[in-house]
């Protein structure tokens, strides 16, 4: 029987404050001035607070401490206290490098067990900017995100406190057994002299980013046993009746039928769970001068449950990792649900096509013409390329009833992007060097890194297809032959499509990424938001 987890996971909450509390376990950022290339054998910088935890420089030289960002180091306290302090490297200080050093904190305290403190406090350096402390507080929540599913009743591994997204998708259980959480309170404490309001204005909006960094992870990192479409629509929408003005609608196999999507019917004809379509739709409840009514952001995020790649079946090799292919559509949820806390005075909507590719009799075949929602029809050419059918239809639809202003669509779509960009950084189609810049400014504001590819009109001619209107899969390089056709779709519309094949899993733990699904896109896509409120 399925495990059916809670969801959101419940993550550290971090709060900024000007004085430091004598009865609480202290943590020293440790660095290298930002002109040193080197971090090894080259002079330390020392953070505030050093004295509570009895450290100085002839103790760094003696027990070696390095600076490198993540690393941290139990000190033993100087004084009749039982607990501890922790020196935390934080590099030459770029917003990376804090939010290494925010996550390896609260993995190194939560690493404690049921002896980890409820309560740490960290010492911010003189001058600390408001980035830096948002990109640290940052790496403090996704940090502390853990999902784990067991037998033990443990809860999930993370605390209870503060903030986020409220609700939960059934009861049940996905957490350590018997694990306590880490810490429930990180507190960072402003050096005299520096302005405390807007570090802490910083901090909350990381806050919010961090958490739904979180909830994307959660929902890619469910199994797949429970993950059914119906299952991921229904979760978004009993999380969007927690936001004041965010609707939510699901519609189901019929409705689909009624409306011509061919494309999302095909890819989920081969499960027994029929595919939904979720929308979330965000109107700013103010209409005031600020709002700007003819502005319509509209976000399409593939929403394939579990991808075994259908008839053009996978190797069984990395196959389990299928359950995060809809990273793209958890990408979506989370960024509505930050979009409706924030109360942006713009309209967003998300629309997120669900559905199974699975194998079966009734699966779609390889040579098989669908009809997707706009009366175009798609030769099928490769079952595993399921992705762009289900998002041909969500674009077409929202080009259709929507009157989008701005369309991105956000996919772990091709492989051919994880050889062209790595694991760690996400491709970036358009024709709109405007569009492009706002994407790649809002990834860098968050820690989100974007490469922009080219749509190469050499190969547009290879979309055609001889017994369609489209081929679903033609030759070529793989990424920018699928975004020439999910370009067909857009009507000529400002538009983006994000490739996340690569960034949105990991199998190791680096900086503030754990492994698993990672959640990327998410605080692109809500930075990109906020960048059309002014």
């Amino acid at each position: 029987m399925p495990v059916t987890p809670k969801i959101p996971t419940p993550l550290v909450e971090v709060r900024v404050r000007a004085r430091r509390d004598p009865g609480v376990p202290d943590a020293v950022l440790v660095g290298h001035p930002p002109s040193e290339q080197s971090p090894a054998g080259e002079q330390l910088i020392l953070g505030p607070g050093a004295d509570e935890i009895g450290v100085d420089e002839r103790w760094l030289a003696r027990h070696r401490v390095r600076a490198t960002a993540g690393s941290v180091q139990v000190v033993p306290l100087i004084t009749a206290r039982p607990d501890h302090g922790w020196l935390v490297g934080a590099g030459v200080g770029s917003t990376r490098e804090w939010r290494a050093a925010g996550a390896a904190l609260v993995r190194t305290t939560s690493a404690a067990g049921r002896r980890a403190p409820p309560l740490v406090q960290v010492h911010l350096p003189a001058g600390t900017s408001a980035q830096q402390a948002a990109s640290l507080a940052l790496g403090c929540v996704v940090g502390s995100h853990c999902y784990r599913v067991t037998g033990g009743g443990g809860g999930f591994a993370g605390s209870a406190g503060g903030g986020g997204f409220a609700g939960s998708a059934g009861g049940g259980f996905a957490g350590s057994a018997g694990a306590a959480p880490p810490p429930t309170t990180v507190v960072f404490i402003v050096t005299p002299g520096d302005r405390l309001g807007p570090l802490a204005d910083a901090v909350a909006r990381a806050q919010l980013l961090g958490r739904a960094t979180g909830l994307a992870r959660d929902l890619a990192n469910t199994p797949s046993g429970l993950k059914d479409p119906a299952w991921l629509a229904g979760t978004a929408a009993r999380l969007a009746a927690t936001v004041p003005g965010l609707r939510a609608t699901v519609r189901d196999e019929h409705w689909l039928a009624e409306h011509g999507f061919g494309g999302v019917l095909a890819v989920g004809g081969g499960s027994a769970r029929p595919p939904r379509l979720l929308e979330l739709a965000w109107h700013p409840p103010d209409r005031g001068p600020e709002v700007n009514p003819a502005e319509h952001l509209v976000l399409v995020g593939k929403g394939i449950t579990f991808d075994t790649g259908g008839i053009s079946i996978k190797p069984a090799e990395g196959m389990h990792l299928m359950r995060t292919d809809m990273s793209g559509g958890a990408a979506v949820i989370a960024t509505l649900l930050a979009v409706g806390q924030l109360a942006l005075p713009l309209r967003v909507t998300g629309l997120v096509p669900c559905a199974e590719n699975q194998v079966s009799g009734s699966a779609f075949r390889p040579s098989d013409v669908v009809r997707q929602v706009d009366g175009t029809t798609t030769e099928v050419t490769n079952t595993d390329a399921e992705g762009r059918l289900v998002l041909a239809d969500a674009l077409a639809y929202a080009v259709r009833t929507l009157a989008p202003t701005t369309l991105v669509d956000v996919a772990t779509l091709t492989g051919a992007m994880k050889v062209s960009l790595g694991l760690r950084t996400g491709g970036l189609f358009t024709s709109e060097p405007g569009l492009a810049e706002r994407i790649q400014v809002a990834g860098e504001a968050v820690g989100e890194a974007w490469w922009p590819m080219p749509l190469i009109d050499d190969h547009a001619d290879g979309v055609r297809s001889d017994i369609a209107d489209l081929r679903q899969c033609p030759p070529g390089p793989g990424g920018i032959t699928a975004a020439l056709f999910l370009r067909e779709f857009t009507a000529g519309l400002p538009w983006a499509h994000l490739d996340i094949a690569g960034p949105a899993r990991a199998e190791e733990s680096y900086d503030e990424v754990n492994a698993g699904g990672t959640g990327f896109a998410t605080r692109t896509l809500i930075e990109l938001a906020c960048s059309f409120t002014g």
